[in-house]
């Protein structure tokens, strides 16, 4: 059943809101396409990998963990194919979190993590976007037709 016009106005909003998120990462984007990574549609989302961003998600991480994707606005980022899809899941919804927060999404994300901090956890694994996200990862898929993923957390993303 196709949706009617208020869930098409309620998706609209959310694009919008999400916005912010959605120009960055289509700038990273635009990076990644002219260094020679590989761009494609995967449903509403717009997903990246290798060239350009593969080194920039190697930053991200420091040497204290490898960040394999990354969520902005619509935008999944990842540093190669396969991370591509063992973190898809995962990454959708933090694209969900972002149709949610919109603008907010980034400086509550680090609210989170540097909450965690001060109370002594892993300002990652402790943060309540990322805790979100990793129940989505462990849950059953919904359905044999749904996006390919893993079943398990990735301790390395």
């Amino acid at each position: 059943m196709k949706p009617g016009w208020r869930g098409r106005s309620l998706q609209g909003f959310a694009w919008l809101w999400a916005a912010p998120g959605t120009l960055l990462g289509l700038l990273i984007l635009a990076l990644t396409r002219m260094s020679g990574g590989q761009v494609r549609r995967h449903g509403p989302t717009l997903e990246a990998h290798g060239g350009w961003t593969a080194g920039l998600l190697g930053m991200l991480g420091g040497r204290a963990r490898i960040v394999d994707a990354i969520a902005l606005g619509h935008v999944v980022l990842a540093r190669d194919a396969a991370s591509l899809v063992s973190c898809r899941r995962h990454e959708q919804v933090h694209v969900r979190q972002w149709e949610r927060w919109g603008p907010l999404f980034l400086p509550a994300y680090f609210a989170s993590s540097a909450w965690a901090w001060l109370r002594g956890r892993d300002p990652y694994r402790a943060n309540v976007f990322e805790r979100e996200a990793y129940a989505a990862d462990a849950a059953p898929p919904i359905s044999p037709a749904g996006p390919a993923s893993s079943s398990a957390p990735d301790p390395a993303r």
